[in-house]
């Protein structure tokens, strides 16, 4: 798989996030997609499959009432992708840590995808 077809699936992908569009996340992604998130270095949410990933992405979904993650820099390897995100998101909700809704995250991350056959199969999010 090229570089740049790698990076056409990262562009959907973030495209589909930044709009809500869940069925658009998905139709990059492959059936069995791993996901992973790590905040300080700890695992805070993980999903194996399409379906433990849509139901992710509905609650996260509900989350924010805007957000925006944006490619900072782009690395490739052979069948994988390291990119650096800045993320803004605008919370929708009150949330158990003391966050209001209304509060405006600004976080710096990186984001590793993985791919086979054209579908980007993990993903790895820290921040």
């Amino acid at each position: 798989m090229s570089n740049s077809n790698k990076k056409d699936l990262i562009d959907r992908y973030l495209a589909a996030y930044n709009a809500f569009d869940i069925d658009g996340m998905l139709s990059v992604l492959s059936k069995d997609v791993r996901f992973e998130n790590y905040s300080s270095g700890q695992l805070t949410a993980a999903t194996s499959g399409i379906g433990e990933f849509r139901q992710l992405a509905e609650q996260s979904k509900s989350l924010f009432s805007e957000r925006e993650q944006r490619i900072t820099s782009l690395a490739f390897g052979h069948d994988s992708a390291v990119a650096t995100i800045a993320y803004r998101g605008k919370l929708a909700a009150d949330i158990p840590d003391g966050l209001s809704a209304g509060t405006v995250l600004d976080l710096q991350g990186q984001s590793e995808f993985s791919f086979s056959n054209g579908q980007i199969t993990k993903i790895v999010d820290r921040s």
